[in-house]
């Protein structure tokens, strides 16, 4: 059976297509819903219409949708949440789910260390929020933070330019001020949410065939020092402005500067040795969840 999952975020939304377990990634759009709301501190009404506008376009095509949404979602009160989902549901005829941090955490992690047999850390940025996850057979820790990648863009802007003017180490040592860590340690670090393996892929980061383990879907890898000179050199060096000329989704590589701090800054805490960039998300969780 072919059902659209709707998976909305702060910034990006990503659409995927599964049939009978099978994933498969048909779009990310992005739609500003966190920046826009700390301009007018609610929804921002043209956000709302733009996803709208979205799933009635794909209910033309399928039958079966599911939409969610998580971060910026879950910071609504409870007038705004009712309105929103009323407003949703009025104009699409489908339940829009709220899903709490835990919840979408696990969906994702899940989805990550199926094939995995090592101690390994997960983590999920997103725009407004971050999780950390040390799994070992099972989960052994899970950590969120209600900070993530727009959270720095607000502060440095300049990492959207072409290149960035802001050195690294500022940016990671704000992230540290507000992040919070696990205490596990964990040689390898898979990325997960959405968007690592299209980054190393048309980045300039450095990679290499994934020895650690299988999975068709985790078929990179790079060492931690590599990892740390190329981020070096993706602040200083390498043109945003040439990337985003070749790739069909200009706007996502918008925070992506960002997003590699983040990287350093969790690699370093939990002594990973090698970092594995995926584009799991947690469609893969809901899919099994639904079967």
């Amino acid at each position: 059976m072919e059902k659209i999952i709707v998976e909305v975020g702060s910034t990006n939304t990503k659409i995927d297509l599964a049939v009978d377990g099978d994933v498969k990634h048909l779009e990310t759009i992005t739609i500003e819903f966190k920046k826009n709301f700390k301009k007018e501190n609610k929804l921002n009404s043209n956000d709302i219409e733009v996803l709208i506008n979205k799933v009635k376009e794909l209910k033309k095509e399928y039958k079966e949708i599911y939409v969610c949404g998580t971060s910026i979602f879950r910071n609504l009160n409870e007038n705004e949440r009712k309105e929103f989902l009323d407003l949703f549901f009025k104009r699409t005829e489908i339940n829009f789910e709220i899903i709490d941090s835990k919840k979408e955490n696990e969906l994702t992690v899940f989805g990550c260390v199926r094939n995995v047999k090592q101690k390994v850390a997960v983590l999920v940025g997103g725009g407004g929020s971050t999780e950390i996850t040390i799994f070992d057979k099972e989960i052994k820790e899970m950590i969120n933070t209600p900070f993530g990648v727009m959270d720095i863009m607000n502060e440095f802007p300049d990492l959207a330019e072409n290149l960035a003017t802001t050195d690294l180490e500022e940016v990671k040592a704000v992230i540290r001020k507000h992040l919070k860590l696990p205490k596990e340690k964990a040689d390898i670090l898979i990325l997960a949410g959405g968007g690592h393996l299209l980054f190393a892929l048309n980045s300039g980061i450095s990679h290499e065939k994934n020895t650690l383990y299988q999975d068709k879907l985790q078929p990179v890898m790079m060492n931690f020092n590599t990892r740390q000179k190329d981020t070096v050199k993706y602040f200083r060096e390498i043109s945003l402005d040439e990337i985003r000329k070749k790739v069909s989704n200009p706007d996502w590589w918008y925070a992506t500067r960002a997003m590699c701090a983040f990287v350093l800054v969790v690699a370093e805490e939990i002594g990973a040795k090698y970092i594995v960039p995926t584009d799991i998300s947690m469609v893969y969780g809901l899919t099994k969840e639904g079967e």
